[in-house]
């Protein structure tokens, strides 16, 4: 049971001391926090030591509503004595490796500062998962673009991610009303996921659209993509670039990274490093191919009852991906 006690007993503390002593007391991680409260690590860790200068009504609001819910617990709830139906631990959540911490990052420091950032990295690297994640804030837009979204569904998409009530006038009137809206509810920040979908060496309206709302509404963006945007942008898009303040291009997981996922798993040698391979391999290794293949080793190790991940059980979960 986590003590909670400390918290509210002697002098008057903060609401960031009185956190701070909760985490010591129950060798909790901000991390760890940060997940619960579906805020960024970089946020908590901020607000904590006394640097995070952007409004905490919200944040402080949440951080409250979380001691006081811990100290409701009970401790004198009877330990669950039955046996555990899973045998195997649940798959993570949320993984932050140094891709998912470098995207969350940026993401915080263009919303604090109202900056323009650019995140690309390869198809299944986990870009989508760590920025979807972040999308979860309180004042945060996320809008996935694909490759036949013309202006007007650009438009059209970004006002149902703000919660503006779309209308049917031009687009020069829509996005108006969209900067009017950034202009009037501060703190936003918006994301642009698949942006490499809107650019082609025939048309860059819907990313001048994107660029005169970073222009003329106080709101940070965030256009992410595979690593063609970043020459797409240089090629085609000069005054996007210029106007770039935070830059992240993702490196994919590596041996420690993968091994710290699996914790908890109990894995053979052989079976680890074709884990590795597939999670970490230049030609086709990426997060998205590791977590695939874990679903379906687990799905085996559930249906036959064992407990140890083996190169065999790999294999056998590799041709259920192949049906």
């Amino acid at each position: 049971m986590e003590a909670v006690a400390t918290i509210y007993t002697g002098e008057m503390r903060s609401l960031a001391q009185r956190v701070n002593e909760y985490l010591a007391v129950n060798k909790k991680t901000k991390a760890e926090l940060a997940n619960e409260l579906n805020y960024s690590r970089t946020t908590i860790s901020r607000y904590l030591s006394g640097k995070y200068d952007s409004d905490t009504t919200e944040l402080e609001a949440r951080l409250e509503d979380y001691l006081k819910s811990k100290a409701g617990q009970k401790e004198d709830t009877p330990a669950v004595t039955e046996t555990p139906v899973l045998r195997l631990p649940k798959k993570r959540g949320f993984f932050e490796c140094r891709d998912a911490e470098s995207v969350i990052g940026l993401c915080s420091s263009c919303q604090e500062d109202m900056g323009l950032g650019i995140v690309v990295g390869k198809s299944g690297f986990g870009k989508t998962h760590a920025l979807k994640h972040y999308a979860k804030l309180p004042r945060v837009a996320y809008v996935e673009c694909d490759d036949i979204m013309s202006s007007r569904d650009l438009v059209e998409a970004i006002e149902k991610a703000i919660g503006i009530p779309q209308t049917y006038g031009t687009i020069w009137k829509r996005v108006n009303g969209i900067r009017e809206f950034f202009n009037v509810n501060h703190g936003y920040l918006l994301i642009i996921d698949e942006a490499d979908k809107l650019i082609s060496k025939y048309t860059q309206k819907k990313m001048e659209i994107l660029r005169g709302i970073f222009d003329q509404a106080d709101v940070g963006i965030v256009i992410a993509g595979e690593p063609k945007l970043e020459a797409q942008i240089k090629s085609y898009l000069t005054r996007f670039a210029n106007r770039i303040d935070f830059y992240v291009s993702l490196k994919g997981l590596t041996r420690q990274e993968v091994e710290k996922y699996l914790e908890g798993y109990k894995v053979e040698p052989d079976a680890m490093n074709e884990l590795v391979s597939r999670a970490c391999n230049h030609q086709t290794g990426c997060f998205r191919l590791l977590g695939r293949t874990l679903d379906n080793v687990i799905r085996i190790m559930n249906d036959t009852g064992q407990e140890v991940i083996t190169l065999k059980i790999i294999n056998q979960a590799s041709k259920m991906m192949m049906l």
